[in-house]
């Protein structure tokens, strides 16, 4: 047997048993075998999700990532089929040298395809392009007792909206074909500036969102008062000249997992009051690889090791145009006054592309995101922010939490019932039995 797998936020501390799978063709019975000794199962990718979506249930999953083979690619369209356990920076390291990008990435490349899928990824250009889902042209799915299917916007369509977004339990998704967009350089041209606070923020995102592929913004979540909010505005695009070279520069790593987590207040304040001093006032011009932009904390492999033995939990929300400035005044005023947070807390808006998932996470609205080191009194907090988010007509990210409460999934995705309706039987997490059971 493997060594156990967990949530990247490691918390809670539930250890999968691994049952990985190195051809499509042995899948079924895998997973026939998995069940019959364990009762229900779950696909597993590459663990990137932080909180108790990708925990099977039972506690035995399914470990996609050795199905990693490419199938076909169309260079002259910018179409790629590929087993469900490839890695973003697997399809990346193919398709940039061949004039290619992702059409929309998450803030780290080492998730699945499959993966990615099953959360509906989004990232910095959502305003533009929507969410991965609207870029996914078909894919494979296998379900208990049926043969194995095909899933497209033309075909098992009802499958195909529940599925993306839908955490992995439709089915288990074998491979997928998804749209690349064009570029001519592996490099981002783009530019950064500092501001004072929301207002600014939101005034930012109002002129440079449209002009940009890419928009997003770095807050310091302990400011208060006048400063609440303040923070770096970043927005981006792919560079119009240069290489189309795959970025290999060396990785660093995090060697082990200290007794308790580094973050804490005092290092938060530092590294909060440096990173916003460090950025310019003015807009300045930047040019630099595609790693760094779109995945900063990939170059620290095993960095959520920094949280320490009992891990850490990623608060992420979503709140409507209507009541995003009074929300997020809210949120980061509870934040700093309870002096925890991230020292990577982004906030970015939302655009109004509707994804084909039937529970995709992203609305027209403000997302922002933090990770918190894992206490008890964290309890305390997030019940505070969950009411702020609930009365805003806001909703979590599956794929980020470890605490949502029933009440509040259900009333924030109406869809649930009808996702539990085509739910495979064999397939359950302990965040779905959380919520809905």
């Amino acid at each position: 047997m493997s060594s156990p797998l967990y949530s990247w936020g490691r918390y809670p501390h539930t250890p999968q048993s691994a049952h990985a799978c190195s051809w499509m063709s042995d899948l079924a019975a895998l997973r026939d075998v998995v069940v019959s000794a364990h009762g229900t199962t779950l696909a597993y990718g590459n663990g990137r999700s932080y909180g108790d979506s990708c925990m099977a249930e039972s506690d035995h999953v399914l470990h996609m990532r050795t199905l990693d083979r490419f199938i076909h690619a169309d260079w002259q369209q910018g179409i790629v089929r590929a087993e469900a356990g490839v890695t973003l920076a697997e399809i990346l390291a193919i398709s940039i040298p061949k004039g290619w990008f992702l059409s929309v990435t998450p803030g780290t490349q080492f998730a699945t395809l499959g993966g990615a899928i099953a959360n509906d990824v989004h990232g910095k250009n959502h305003h533009l392009r929507g969410t991965f889902g609207n870029h996914v042209r078909s894919f494979g799915l296998l379900r208990h007792k049926e043969p194995p299917l095909s899933c497209s916007p033309h075909e098992n369509i009802d499958l195909y909206a529940a599925t993306i977004g839908g955490l992995g339990l439709t089915g288990i998704i074998t491979w997928a074909e998804i749209q690349l967009i064009p570029i001519r350089a592996s490099q981002i041209d783009s530019k950064v500036m500092r501001f004072e606070n929301l207002t600014e923020f939101f005034s930012l995102s109002a002129e440079l969102d449209h002009q940009h592929e890419y928009s997003v913004a770095w807050i310091d979540c302990l400011a208060k008062g006048a400063q609440t909010g303040r923070g770096v505005f970043i927005v981006g695009d792919h560079a119009p000249y240069g290489s189309l070279e795959v970025d290999a520069r060396a990785k660093l790593s995090v060697p082990l997992t200290p007794p308790i987590s580094l973050i804490n207040n005092l290092s938060l304040r530092a590294f909060n009051e440096a990173y916003w001093r460090v950025h310019p006032a003015q807009s300045t011009r930047k040019r630099s690889s595609y790693e760094p932009f779109f995945y900063p904390l990939d170059r620290i492999l095993h960095w959520n090791r920094v949280y320490g033995r009992l891990g850490f939990q990623q608060y992420q929300c979503v709140v409507p145009d209507a009541a995003a400035d009074v929300v997020m005044r809210d949120l980061l005023g509870a934040i700093a006054q309870s002096g925890q947070g991230s020292f990577l807390a982004v906030l970015k808006r939302c655009g109004n592309i509707a994804s084909p998932g039937l529970l995709s996470f992203p609305m027209q609205g403000t997302s922002l995101a933090l990770d918190f080191p894992q206490k008890a009194d964290l309890v305390q907090l997030f019940t505070r922010l969950d009411a702020i988010v609930r009365e805003g007509g806001g909703r979590l990210y599956p794929a980020k939490d470890a605490h949502m409460s029933g009440a509040d999934f259900r009333q924030a995705y109406v869809g649930w019932e009808r996702l539990e309706a085509l739910r495979d039987p064999t397939l359950n997490s302990h965040f779905w039995k959380r919520v809905t059971q």
